[in-house]
C-alpha cells in the first residue's frame, strides 16, 4: 500500500491493529516505568497508540488525534512516510551498522557531508551519537578538552537556569530547572543565568540590553568559561522566545572573551522555528552545534554534533589517544544515517522550513485572541512552536486535557501549553489546532 504523507483524512484501515486496550493498559501499568511521570499515576491515563499517518495518530480504541506534540517533539516529516520507511529497510538489508572507531560505512560520510552543506561555513566536522543528551555530553567534553589541548585548562560553563540540554548526569547538571537537580559532587562549575524579566517580556526588543548584560556579568565574573551553552528558544523551560539579536550579542561577547559558543539545536533544528537552524534568525555561527530530534523525524534514535576544524585539530594534542576519548556503540548507526538523509530530502523537497515559517505565523495569529481570556498570561511563538502561557500549572493541565478530549494533543511544560505539530501539517490542520485550543480554553 502506498501512503501519501500529510493526508489528514484519517489513518488508513489497513493500519488497524487488533488491540485489547484494557489489557494493553494493564500490562503497561504493571511492567512499564514511565519517565517524567508520578509513580502513582504511571500509565493510568496514558494513550495507547497503535498507528499514525501524516500529522495524526490513532489509539487502540480507534480515536484519532491531531498530534501537536510531534511525537517526542521530533516528528518533522510526520508518520508513516514511505521514503523514511524505505530508507531504513534498504539500509538494514545491506549493513545495519559498523563500529566507527575501527571502520566506516557509506551513509555516515554522506550525512556528514550533507550537514556540512547546511551549516554555516566552517562547521564541517561532525560526530554522531544517539540522542540530544549524548550530544550535550560530547559538547561539554569537547569544550573542556579543547582548552586542555591548548594548554589553557578551563571547565566553567555559562548557561540559562531555565535551559534544558538532556537528562544524562552532565546534561542535567547544566540545568537549573528543579526537576533536573543532580546529587553528589559538582563535576564542574556552572553559572546559570536567571533573567530578571518574566518570560512574557523576554522576547521584546526592550529586554535585549538587560539579558545581554546578565550574560556579560556571568561570563566576566569568575574564571574564564570554557563555553557558553544556550538554546535559541527555551523549550522545556516554558517555550520562551528570546529577543532578536540575543545570539548575535552572545557571539560578540564570546569572541571578546575568548569563549566557545555552543548552541543546542536539538529541538529547534531542521525547520522547527521557521529556519533550518534557530541560530540563523540572528545570522551567527556557533563553535559547536548539537542536533537531534527532527534530524531523524522520530523514526530512529540519532544525534549529531558539528564543530570547526580548529576544535577538531586540537585533539591531536591529546596525550593519551591523540583524538577524542568519547563515543557510543551505536553512534552514527548506518540505518539512522540513511533515515536522516531521507529526512533531509523530504524537508528540502516539500519546503518544510518555509512552510514552518508561514504556517507558524498563521498558528500564532490564530492563538493570539486567547490573550483575552483571564487565565492566559501570554501567547508567543517562533515557527511551528506556539506557547500559551497560563496563570498556573493547574489551568495548563485542564487546557491540555480539554484539547485531548476534543482530538488534539498538546504539550504542557509547567504553566506553558505548547503546540508543536509535525512540520507536514497543512493550513486546515493549523485551523483545527487553533479552533480546538480555543474551545478547550473557553470550557475551563
Amino acid at each position: 500500500m502506498s501512503l501519501t504523507n500529510g493526508e489528514n483524512s484519517g489513518v488508513a484501515a489497513a493500519l488497524d491493529t487488533d488491540v485489547d486496550e484494557g489489557r494493553a493498559r494493564e500490562r503497561d501499568r504493571r511492567f512499564v516505568w514511565h519517565p517524567w511521570s508520578p509513580v502513582e499515576a504511571s500509565g493510568q491515563d496514558a494513550l495507547v497508540l497503535v498507528s499514525g499517518r501524516g500529522d495524526r495518530v490513532r489509539d487502540a480504541a480507534g480515536r484519532e488525534y491531531l498530534d501537536a506534540m510531534a511525537c517526542a517533539l521530533n516528528s518533522s516529516c510526520g508518520y508513516a512516510h514511505p521514503a523514511l520507511v524505505a530508507a531504513a529497510e534498504r539500509q538494514m538489508s545491506l549493513l545495519p551498522h559498523y563500529d566507527l572507531s575501527v571502520g566506516t560505512h557509506l551513509p555516515v560520510g554522506r550525512v556528514a557531508e550533507r550537514l556540512g552543506a547546511l551549516l554555516p561555513e566552517g562547521l564541517g566536522r561532525t560526530l554522531f551519537l544517539n540522542s540530544g543528551s549524548e550530544a550535550t555530553e560530547a559538547a561539554v567534553r569537547i569544550a573542556h578538552d579543547y582548552w586542555t589541548n591548548k594548554g589553557e585548562p578551563r571547565s566553567r560553563i555559562v548557561t540559562f537556569a531555565a535551559g534544558y540540554h538532556g537528562t544524562t548526569y552532565i546534561a542535567q547538571h547544566l540545568s537549573g530547572l528543579p526537576t533536573n537537580a543532580v546529587y553528589g559532587a559538582e563535576p564542574f562549575p556552572v553559572t546559570r543565568v536567571r533573567p530578571s524579566l518574566p518570560a512574557r517580556e523576554l522576547r521584546t526588543p526592550e529586554a535585549l540590553p538587560a539579558l545581554v548584560q546578565e550574560f556579560e556579568h556571568a561570563v566576566l565574573d569568575g574564571t574564564p568559561p570554557a563555553a557558553v551553552f544556550v538554546e535559541p528558544l527555551l523549550n522545556v523551560g516554558g517555550g520562551v522566545v528570546l529577543p532578536a539579536g540575543f545570539l548575535r550579542a552572545l557571539r560578540e561577547l564570546c569572541d571578546r572573551c575568548g569563549t566557545l559558543l555552543i548552541v543546542d539545536e536539538v529541538f529547534c533544528g531542521f525547520g522547527r522555528t521557521g529556519r533550518m537552524f534557530g541560530f540563523e534568525h540572528d545570522g551567527v555561527t556557533p563553535d559547536l552545534v548539537t542536533m537531534s530530534k527532527g534530524l531523524s523525524g522520530g523514526y530512529v534514535p540519532f544525534a549529531a554534533l558539528s564543530t570547526t576544524e580548529e576544535v577538531y585539530a586540537s585533539f591531536a594534542a591529546d596525550p593519551l589517544l591523540g583524538g577524542l576519548r568519547y563515543g557510543h556503540t551505536t553512534g552514527g548507526h548506518a540505518v539512522a544515517c540513511a533515515v536522516a538523509l531521507a529526512v533531509l530530502d523530504v524537508i528540502e523537497e516539500r519546503k518544510l522550513v518555509q512552510a514552518s515559517a508561514t504556517l507558524g505565523e498563521q498558528l500564532l495569529a490564530g492563538l493570539r485572541p486567547l490573550l483575552d481570556h483571564r487565565e492566559v498570561l501570554d501567547v508567543r511563538g517562533l515557527g511551528l512552536v506556539a506557547t500559551v502561557e497560563c496563570a498556573g500549572p493547574e489551568v495548563a493541565a485542564e487546557l491540555v486535557a480539554g484539547a485531548r478530549a476534543r482530538g488534539v494533543l498538546l504539550r504542557r511544560q509547567g504553566a506553558a501549553v505548547m503546540a508543536i505539530p509535525p512540520l507536514v501539517i497543512g493550513e486546515s490542520g493549523v485551523a483545527e489546532l487553533v479552533s480546538v485550543t480555543g474551545q478547550a480554553l473557553a470550557a475551563l
